[in-house]
């Protein structure tokens, strides 16, 4: 069996780990507050997992993750080794119950395994020249930023489900939602401007271009087409993606790729995402308007209303799940198939992998994870079936916004900030600190321990192959 299909089987085994790794953050909330029995809850999430599927295209944390190491220090080997070292890690954290990130210990064993191999294979070498310094830098800054912004969502959201005068309540609603979908839009143009000019080849103008008269004309004039297609494309809301593409080649650049053009604004479209946030913000605005006006509240009503919604919004977060932590894994398969040279790049990567990723993971999680549902459901704080609910819907849109900017966070920082948000809310005594502290060193100490790892399992491999 040849390394590379080893290393594809290995990252679907970490996949499938993932999965039920992290089924907790999906599904914790509604197992702890009663809503789903377990069995019920691992189906749900699982189901919604592999809906991730249909709906995330642009695959942007993906590429994030196949470029955290630059291409020179890519080997199957490095590849290999990090890989084991995130199998190892996971189980490890799994077995002991602690919620850590699936994906920090990925990039940690990535990152650590290629610079192992740096350092073995050359005398002079610098962390900057085996890793892309942005991205690393980026991903972790987000083991504080992207709790901290589940944290900020949950508590903005409880804030106005509590909300007691109903119509003040579906106003707040209203007016959150229009801004969430001209952010999102916001974001589409970005990565449509992104990819086209991927297409168009226009890139920074760097130092040559600043000191070559005809690399900075060649670097104005396909800055000129961006602009122009940029426009076009504005002119035609709605159009599909082929007929823009005709219209640009048409208008703009006889030799543009018409085909890949079309490829690539295709996968910006965040349209799935934003009519599904305002599907569920109306779902949101019914039920309260059936129970609280149409029919006479009392506490009963009241609470099966937030457990039914709670099924919407663990929905909702387990597609963020499957979208995020599924693309980590095409990542990895993609640099592979990149080291072994049958792709040159990501967006050649064959319709099997996204496939597979998915599919792995949805089974992951219908494996279940019960140690980490304990810790995640009951012991950060007590949730009851409205804070599932508002923890849940914030830990569903910060994945959300961190997939369309590109970011690789954990869905397990995620939704702990938003389980954290919904207890700070009631009052700060609600949440029980000193379990989020121990929480807060296991994430910290993932991605050295799992550089550490994948450079033991690099010598172990280069030991038994050598």
């Amino acid at each position: 069996m040849s390394l590379l299909v080893v290393i594809i089987v290995l990252a679907l085994v970490f996949d499938y780990i993932n999965g039920f790794h992290d089924a907790a953050n999906s599904i914790a909330t509604v197992v702890s507050t009663k809503v789903l029995s377990p069995l019920q809850a691992v189906i749900w999430a699982a189901l919604f997992n592999f809906v991730a599927f249909f709906i995330f295209k642009d695959h942007a944390v993906a590429n994030t993750i196949s470029k955290t190491v630059h291409r020179e220090f890519i080997t199957l080997p490095v590849i290999l080794s990090g890989l084991i070292a995130a199998i190892i890690w996971n189980l490890l954290t799994w077995w002991y119950g602690i919620p850590s990130s699936s994906s920090h210990t990925l990039i940690g064993g990535f990152a650590g395994a290629a610079l192992t191999h740096a350092l073995a294979t050359m005398e002079h070498v610098s962390l900057a020249e085996v890793v892309e310094s942005d991205k690393i830098i980026k991903t972790v800054a987000f083991i504080v930023l992207a709790p901290l912004l589940g944290m900020m969502v949950s508590m903005f959201v409880t804030l106005v489900t509590l909300v007691r005068h109903t119509w003040y309540r579906v106003g707040l609603i209203v007016v959150t939602s229009i801004f969430t979908w001209f952010l999102f839009l916001h974001l589409q143009q970005n990565k449509l401007e992104d990819n086209m000019a991927k297409v168009l080849n226009v890139g920074p103008l760097g130092e040559l271009a600043a000191t070559d008269p005809a690399a900075n004309a060649a670097y104005e004039e396909a800055r000129a087409k961006l602009e122009k297609a940029s426009d076009l494309l504005a002119a035609y809301p709605g159009t599909p993606a082929t007929e823009v593409a005709a219209r640009i080649q048409a208008e703009v650049d006889p030799s543009i790729d018409a085909a890949k053009l079309a490829k690539e604004i295709g996968k910006a479209d965040n349209s799935w995402i934003r009519y599904g946030i305002m599907a569920v913000s109306l779902i949101f605005i019914l039920t309260y308007l059936y129970v609280e006006k149409v029919r006479t509240p009392n506490a009963h009503s009241m609470g099966r209303m937030f457990k039914r919604l709670q099924l919407v919004s663990s929905a909702a977060f387990s597609v963020g799940h499957g979208g995020n932590d599924a693309q980590k894994v095409m990542g990895i398969i993609a640099a592979a198939l990149i080291a072994n040279g049958d792709i040159s790049d990501i967006k050649e990567m064959p319709n099997w992998v996204p496939l597979a990723c998915y599919t792995a993971i949805g089974l992951g999680t219908l494996s279940g994870g019960w140690k980490i549902i304990k810790t995640m459901g009951t012991r950060i704080t007590k949730v009851t079936p409205l804070e599932g609910v508002c923890a849940e819907s914030a830990g569903a849109m910060t994945l959300y916004l961190t997939e369309q900017m590109g970011i690789p966070v954990s869905t397990t920082h995620t939704i702990t900030g938003a389980i954290i948000g919904v207890g700070a809310t009631k009052r700060l005594s609600a949440v029980r600190w000193g379990v989020t502290i121990r929480l807060l060193w296991a994430w910290i100490i993932t991605i050295p321990v799992s550089a550490l790892l994948a450079a033991l399992a690099y010598w172990a491999y280069q030991l038994i192959a050598g």
